[in-house]
């Protein structure tokens, strides 16, 4: 009983932390002939949907850029040209407070001029410098930056960085075939398949997993080559892994990545219940610190270590039973 009120009073207090928000910059990229404009389009707009209507993102935190505003100027905001990508993470960056997430989605065509990753824009490309230069006043929030175009593997070592998870379509800058990991990476969020653990909620990193195996599927459905194959870094070393994992080097950050209105609002939600908050917020908390414990596992005393981890993972168990709606516990 102890236990369970220390428990609860803790996770009251992570309750009463202001709520991180989350910004969504959509980026399409020039078509080239209208087919692909087409797709680019939709898919911008599958995920910007999927953003406010699912999630709760504010219309005001999302922007969408593509190739004719005309097109759609109540959801479009701009051209998504270079000057275009600049003043939108500009905005970003005087608006977003420190601990928000800011999650940029790049669909499009990519190109590799001398071994150097090029997003494909109205006008000059974007190299993936160009990018890390727009992120750099963005330190003290959480990045999410996925690269769903061709040829986009640099990406990984130009912006990787602390609390930041990028994801590219491919593991190398040879890979400039069309890609096909926008579309799963876009349902994973606008569908229900992609929600491994049941939470209610989707993590980037279980979007990055559902749309890496749906490619996958793609492909060996029909007997083709695989000419892609995504990568995800979110530890800053700057080297991505096509299978990470909530307890491997890469996947801990995106584990605990979510679009909407902090951690905690799908859940929420579903429950309205304003304890399942605080108990969400609370694990969220407590596998932050499982995973920085992890990274310093090496530098401390084993016993230390282990204790640490048995009361981190104790703390885990009881929050994530108490969470269950069906588990008898405390909501």
């Amino acid at each position: 009983m102890l236990a369970a009120a220390a428990m609860l009073c803790a996770a009251f207090a992570a309750a009463q932390a202001p709520v991180p928000m989350s910004y969504v910059l959509i980026i399409a990229g020039v078509g080239g002939a209208p087919e692909y404009t087409q797709e680019f389009y939709q898919e911008g707009m599958r995920m910007a949907n999927a953003a406010h209507t699912k999630y709760g993102v504010p219309d005001s935190a999302i922007v969408f850029l593509a190739e004719n505003p005309a097109r759609d100027p109540q959801h479009i905001r701009g051209l998504s040209t270079r000057a275009g990508v600049q003043k939108a993470f500009a905005h970003i960056a005087a608006t977003a407070k420190p601990g928000d997430l800011v999650f940029v989605l790049l669909i499009g065509h990519g190109s590799a001029q001398s071994e150097q990753s090029r997003f494909n824009l109205p006008g000059p490309d974007m190299t993936a410098a160009d990018f890390a230069r727009l992120l750099k006043p963005l330190r003290a929030q959480r990045v999410a930056f996925v690269n769903a175009a061709s040829a986009s593997a640099d990406f990984v070592p130009a912006l990787s960085a602390k609390n930041r998870a990028i994801i590219t379509a491919t593991s190398s800058v040879h890979e400039r075939n069309e890609t096909r990991f926008a579309a799963p990476f876009v349902d994973a969020y606008a569908g229900d398949g992609a929600d491994a653990d049941k939470d209610g909620r989707v993590s980037l990193l279980e979007a990055f997993t559902y749309a890496r195996r749906e490619v996958m599927r793609d492909y060996h459905a029909g007997n083709e080559l695989q000419t892609e194959h995504a990568m995800l870094d979110d530890n800053g070393d700057g080297k991505g892994t096509g299978t990470p994992g909530a307890r491997t080097p890469d996947g801990g950050l995106s584990s605990r990545l979510f679009l909407g209105g902090g951690a905690a609002a799908t859940t929420v939600a579903a429950s309205h219940d304003p304890r399942v908050a605080a108990l969400v917020q609370h694990k969220d908390s407590l596998e932050a610190k499982i995973d920085a414990l992890r990274r310093r596992k090496a530098s401390m005393d084993s016993t230390a270590y282990e204790h640490a981890m048995e009361a981190l993972l104790l703390d885990l168990a009881t929050t994530n039973q108490a969470i269950k709606p069906d588990s008898g516990g405390v909501p």
